[in-house]
């Protein structure tokens, strides 16, 4: 089987605590997924809301010289633009970053990013900054003008926009400006689990319009209204509720391995073949999850830099 995830947090972890991508004690590693056929993975380097200013570019330094280096040392090749996602290599992946205050007010970061090959960010973590009001936000003023104008810049760079961890106004506010696909990471049905985090019929309903994906996120409270009751289960609930809304072409995986807590009978990315396997079980074809676990987010990475 083969499995492209939009995101995790293994790496802001193995940075910060001295980790490394294999034999580690984290939800994702190399020998964990060996079982996979092919696997791309986007390496999300998170920052913290608190996280002083002085930090965040010293932190964003170690974590891109340390997926380079962890790269080459266990054969993943890091993609450093999305054409890249053609290559024959079974390991891949692509650095991305969760939280626009990397920009820290200023545009002429969004091109030392798309340098330094980041090729998604999040625009928000779950409080303000300088781009727009987080989900967890209680003033939901939207994008700012500089948000406004990162948008554009983003756009220019090539770098896809990700709305999760945005407020609702901002994502509207997104939506109405953007000349390109955007994307939800990891971010599941409100419908069916009322966490905020979570997106609305007509959010997905939008990203789907525009030729965007979402990514299923495995994280125990966007799954189950009783987060201590999540299951496997649950993942099929989501997906087949975002196909119901015809979302054959937009649900993917967004696992946030490292990054929440999972569900009892969820272990890490060695648990995915499992989830998989219950999909069949419930005669899903296996052409269909191969789009959701891979295809639909191959596709649009495929032919981003031609939109």
């Amino acid at each position: 089987m083969r499995v492209f995830d939009l995101h995790c947090d293994t790496l802001y972890r193995a940075v910060t605590e001295s980790g490394n991508f294999n034999y580690n004690k984290f939800e994702i590693s190399v020998d964990k997924a060996s079982y996979l056929d092919e696997w791309i993975q986007c390496f999300a380097l998170w920052i913290p809301d608190d996280m002083s200013s002085y930090d965040i570019q010293p932190l964003f330094d170690k974590a891109y010289k340390f997926l380079n280096n962890q790269c080459k040392e266990h054969n993943i090749y890091c993609c450093k633009d999305f054409t890249e996602v053609n290559n024959p290599s079974v390991r891949k992946c692509f650095f991305t970053v969760e939280n626009g205050r990397i920009l820290q007010g200023n545009l002429e970061n969004i091109k030392k990013l798309s340098d330094y090959n980041v090729k998604i960010l999040t625009l928000t973590w779950n409080s303000d900054n300088e781009i727009a009001s987080g989900a967890l936000s209680s003033s939901n003023f939207g994008l700012t003008n500089f948000g406004k104008r990162a948008v554009k810049e983003l756009e220019k760079n090539k770098i896809i926009i990700d709305v999760s961890h945005l407020s609702e106004k901002a994502f509207y506010d997104v939506a109405e400006m953007a000349s390109k696909p955007f994307i939800a990471t990891h971010s599941n049905s409100k419908t069916i689990t009322s966490h905020i985090r979570n997106l609305s019929d007509d959010q997905f309903n939008i990203i789907k319009s525009i030729g965007g994906i979402v990514g299923i996120n495995f994280h125990n409270s966007f799954l189950n209204n009783r987060e201590d009751n999540a299951s496997i289960d649950d993942i099929i609930k989501h997906t087949e509720y975002f196909l119901s809304l015809g979302g054959e072409n937009t649900i993917s995986i967004g696992t946030d391995f490292d990054g929440g807590k999972l569900p009892k009978d969820i272990k890490g990315i060695e648990t995915i073949g499992e989830i998989y396997n219950r999909f069949l079980q419930k005669n899903y074809s296996e052409t269909l999850l191969d789009k959701i676990f891979f295809k639909n987010a191959y596709n649009l990475c495929q032919n981003f830099d031609n939109l």
